[in-house]
């Protein structure tokens, strides 16, 4: 089965319109913890529009009570003071993102030839930190090999298009995950995958696509807790994470 990583930005998000410390992200990361989630995910923007430094710091001496969880710090570390989190909080995973600062949201992978050398030079800084690196790339890249060579561990693999083509060309759109994953697999990679997967379709993501370690869902997971709470919630995509058998 997968592990889930639960993001937390949009818990922060809700928490960020009002001058409270309401909803509290570090209690709500919590109750994912102690539901069974495996991790936690965060995406620090240079805009603070929802994860702030100081969440980065609580997030990070929560994780130290839970040994066995790990902390998913996301983004661009092209961009802005991205980094400066990196070293503070020397999270289990860094998920490296291309995404520009305006952004609504990551909505593509990585071109990695026009960055190789910057980037090589981030993980290999990451690394030295005790970070395991996934780089976030698109199903129909050809840079599988490359992203080996950059230093990275795993890729997580951009999952909007599947969950837009899930309900009319299922069959299609899995088989072209399926078959990326093959070839990052290929060329000595674990994978990795998260956007837009929710309770309708992950089970028959992970039953399709071969040998994912990890998902990190937020969106859905924090909607879905809206009805039916945040610990039900996240043991439904625990259970889902484990494809057919949940």
């Amino acid at each position: 089965m997968a592990k889930l990583s639960v993001n937390v930005n949009k818990i922060a998000t809700l928490r960020n319109t009002r001058a409270l410390d309401i909803p509290c992200v570090v209690r709500c990361a919590t109750l994912c913890l102690d539901a069974g989630a495996a991790g936690i995910t965060i995406h620090p923007r240079p805009d603070e529009r929802h994860i702030r430094p100081a969440d980065v710091d609580d997030l990070a001496a929560l994780l130290k009570r839970y040994p066995h969880a790990e902390f998913n710090i996301e983004g661009n570390p092209l961009e802005g003071q991205w980094m400066n989190h990196i070293r503070r909080a020397k999270p289990t995973q860094c998920t490296l993102v291309p995404d520009s600062p305006e952004q609504s949201t990551s909505d593509h992978g990585w071109d990695l030839r026009p960055h190789s050398d910057r980037l090589r030079a981030v993980i290999e800084e990451m690394k030295s930190l005790g970070c395991r690196v996934s780089l976030f790339m698109d199903y129909d890249s050809d840079e599988w090999a490359i992203a080996k060579a950059l230093g990275a561990d795993r890729v997580e693999l951009y999952t909007e298009p599947y969950a837009t083509g899930f309900a009319k060309e299922q069959h299609q759109i899995v088989k072209l995950y399926s078959n990326a994953a093959r070839r990052a697999l290929e060329a000595g990679l674990e994978i990795n995958a998260g956007h837009d997967l929710n309770l309708h379709n992950l089970a028959h993501f992970i039953d399709s696509v071969p040998d994912v370690a990890e998902v990190s869902i937020g969106h859905a997971l924090i909607a879905d807790a809206l009805q039916f709470g945040l610990t039900e919630t996240v043991q439904r995509y625990i259970a889902a994470a484990k494809g057919g058998r949940g």
